[in-house]
Parts: structure tokens; C-alpha cells; sequence
């Protein structure tokens, strides 16, 4: 009995070993079951899909905010968008002469060129509803002497206020021109090649530091005044500013304007920076007449007059003239006559007569300008142009040409 009893007993021991070997093998499979990718990535969808429900939560928070604060009177830069223009503009003259001595050279001077490279970089920002505010960097100013010119900075602040349909005020902390603060004759403003083909005196460009301008629209006129600050330097300034324009017809106006300047210098006192003026609480204007020739002080007076006129035939066609005439001599008249039609899509042209002298019998200086304009694409820009100068009895021929890419 005893061999078969060992027989039982050795089967019943395969049968356990068996059983558990398969039982490990049950349990191992499970466990393999429940940590496969599939497994896995179910896992992390759902654990995905519950961070997406939270944050969709908050984010329905934030836009509830958002248009509350929107609706509600806040600051005034909460819906305001800022554009960016660029402008480059290449300019070169070749002057057919033998030499160039100093009666050429002041001809040169008195025809207004601008030659160089001329870098700009305006902000514009909507601020509210109607105001704006711009501010221009540039790198380098046309007829300097500079090819390249230097690194780009800070030029102009402007800052327009348009209060209702009849008045506006405008300030400009620095950098400022009569340009800034007049009426705008002419839909085009674009820098012309001289400064005889502008559409505007020369007294439109004058740098006078910082102003503060309103402007008052009424039927079919419109009236400027403004008040212009140059504290820097051992030269001061004040100057006033002010401009009637008359809308003769829908296309044509006429504007009669002029600056008044009192400047003083001194070597007593130092600069004391930019936006930096001094008071006297307990001393009397020092730009009074009685003040004593002794005290270093030397105080001038200037200004300019003019009138011009401007014409737009259409959104490219124009003409206009304005003749202008300094306080200190009278008798000495600056003028210029300008036409122009550039499209956009064909060949452009533009042609201005100009000079300056004592009244318009005897002209002491006398020029004609042409051009002719090509657009290529809607940025760059190309203009080749002819110039001839008669200055008393200097007299010379120039080639120019100027290229404008502008984004």
C-alpha cells in the first residue's frame, strides 16, 4: 500500500504546484491588464478632461470681468490700438558745375535741398474716443551733413484733443512745429524734395521747442493760436503762432498766417534741461524793456507773415502757391507755386517755380523744379528730378533722385 499512497501523494502535490502556477499566472495577466498604454491613456484623458472643465470655469470668470470693467468708466487706454508707420527716405543731388566756391555754395543753401537719409518712426494711439497721441522717433534729419545719420531717438510728442465738432487743443511737449499746430490746407503731407515744392511757407517747419494750441472750427472758417516755449539753451524763446483759413469752395482755401517770436540770450544762465522752466516770485519779467543793457541780456524780436492757397482737383491732382515776408524786412518776399498730379497706379509729375527777392520785380533768387514719380508696390516710391537755381549771377543745373520705402 505504501507505493500507492506515495503515488497519491506526489500526484496531489503536482496539483497544488499547478494550481498556484496558474493562479500567478492569472493575477501577472491582470496586473499587466491594468498597467497597459491603453489603460494609461484613459487615465490621463479623464484626468485631462477634468483640467479642461476647470479652466474653461475660470476662463468664463475672466471674460465676465473683462466686460464689466469695459462697460464700466475706466481708464481711458482700456480699448486703445496702436499703429506703427516707418518711413526711409534717400535723397542725392549731382550739381553740374566746375567747382563749387562760396557763391554756389550759398545758392546751394538758399534752394532748400534735402539730401541724406531720413529714418522715422511713428506710434499712433487712440486714446478714448477722439483723442490721439503719436510719438516719432527719428534717426537722422535731412541737409544735416550726416550720410547715415545717428541712432534712432526720441523727436516729437503730440498729443490732439478733439473736445467737440468746433474746438480742439493740441500739445506737444517737445519737438514741436507751427506745422503741428496748423490748419491742414491739403489731404497730401507728404516731405517734399525742396523747400520750395512744400505746399506751405517756410515758417511751417520752424523748431520752437514745446506748444500748446487749440483750434476753432465755425461754418466755413477755421482760426488756430498757439503758444510756442524753447526754455533750453543759453537762447530762450517765446512765440505765438496763429492761423484764419477760409474754405472759398469744397477743393479750395485760403490761409493767412504768422508767427510772432521774442527770444533772449544770456550767459548768465545755464541750461537746466529739457521741460524745465524757472519762476520769479519775487523779481519782475525779465523780458520787460526796462531791463538794464548791463546785465548780460540781449533780447530780439522777429516773426514771419504769410499767405497761401491751396487747390485739390481730385485725390491726386493739386496746385498751390504761398508768398511769405519777415517782420525785419518787409520789402524781402519769399514765394513758390507748385503743381502736381500723382496716382498711384500710373506715372506721377510734379513742377514748382520759386525764389525770393525784394518784392516780385527784382528777384534775387530764382528756381525750377520737376519730378517725375514711380510707385512701385504700394511702399516704395521713386522719384528722379531736375532742378535749376539762378542766383544773382550764379546759375547751375541739378540732377536728384529720391527713394521712399514706407511701411
Amino acid at each position: 500500500m505504501e507505493p500507492v499512497t506515495t503515488v497519491v501523494d506526489k500526484l496531489k502535490g503536482l496539483a497544488k504546484s499547478t494550481e498556484d502556477l496558474a493562479q500567478r499566472l492569472l493575477d501577472r495577466r491582470r496586473n499587466a491588464n491594468h498597467r497597459s498604454p491603453i489603460e494609461i491613456l484613459k487615465r490621463l484623458q479623464r484626468e485631462a478632461f477634468s483640467d479642461i472643465m476647470k479652466l474653461r470655469d475660470r476662463q468664463e470668470k475672466v471674460e465676465k470681468l473683462l466686460t464689466f470693467y469695459k462697460s464700466s468708466k475706466g481708464s481711458p487706454f482700456q480699448e486703445a490700438s496702436t499703429h506703427v508707420k516707418g518711413k526711409v527716405d534717400i535723397q542725392g543731388a549731382f550739381f553740374i558745375t566746375d567747382n563749387v566756391d562760396e557763391h554756389k555754395h550759398n545758392a546751394i543753401q538758399k534752394s532748400g535741398l534735402r539730401t541724406g537719409i531720413d529714418a522715422k518712426l511713428i506710434f499712433e494711439t487712440a486714446v478714448g474716443e477722439k483723442d490721439t497721441l503719436v510719438a516719432e522717433f527719428v534717426a537722422s534729419e535731412k541737409g544735416r551733413g550726416d550720410v547715415l545719420g545717428g541712432p534712432l531717438s526720441l523727436a516729437k510728442i503730440f498729443y490732439a484733443a478733439n473736445v467737440s465738432d468746433w474746438f480742439s487743443a493740441v500739445a506737444v511737449p517737445m519737438g514741436a512745429q507751427c506745422r503741428d499746430v496748423s490748419v491742414s490746407t491739403s489731404s497730401h503731407q507728404e516731405r517734399a524734395i525742396t523747400e520750395y515744392s512744400e505746399f506751405g511757407p517756410p515758417l511751417l517747419s520752424q523748431h520752437n521747442g514745446s506748444t500748446i494750441g487749440v483750434m476753432v472750427k465755425k461754418s466755413n472758417m477755421v482760426a488756430s493760436l498757439a503758444q510756442f516755449v524753447n526754455p533750453c539753451g543759453v537762447s530762450r524763446s517765446l512765440s505765438t503762432f496763429g492761423e484764419v483759413v477760409w474754405e472759398l469752395s469744397r477743393n479750395t482755401k485760403l490761409s493767412v498766417l504768422g508767427v510772432h517770436s521774442v527770444s533772449r540770450s544770456t550767459s548768465q544762465n545755464p541750461s537746466l534741461g529739457a521741460l524745465t522752466f524757472p519762476i520769479s516770485v519775487f523779481q519782475r519779467d525779465r523780458f520787460s524793456e526796462e531791463d538794464s543793457p548791463t546785465s548780460g541780456e540781449r533780447r530780439k524780436s522777429d516773426g514771419s507773415i504769410a499767405v497761401m492757397m491751396n487747390r485739390e482737383f481730385d485725390e491726386n491732382s493739386r496746385i498751390g502757391g504761398w508768398i511769405e515776408t519777415k517782420n525785419s524786412n518787409p520789402r524781402n518776399v519769399q514765394w513758390a507755386v507748385t503743381m502736381s498730379d500723382t496716382p498711384e497706379d500710373e506715372l506721377g509729375w510734379g513742377l514748382t517755380l520759386g525764389g525770393s527777392g525784394q518784392c516780385l520785380q527784382n528777384l534775387q533768387h530764382f528756381q525750377i523744379e520737376s519730378f517725375f514719380n514711380f510707385n512701385v508696390g504700394k511702399n516704395f516710391k521713386l522719384q528722379p528730378a531736375f532742378m535749376y537755381v539762378n542766383d544773382g549771377g550764379t546759375q547751375f543745373p541739378a540732377l536728384m533722385l529720391r527713394s521712399s520705402w514706407s511701411l
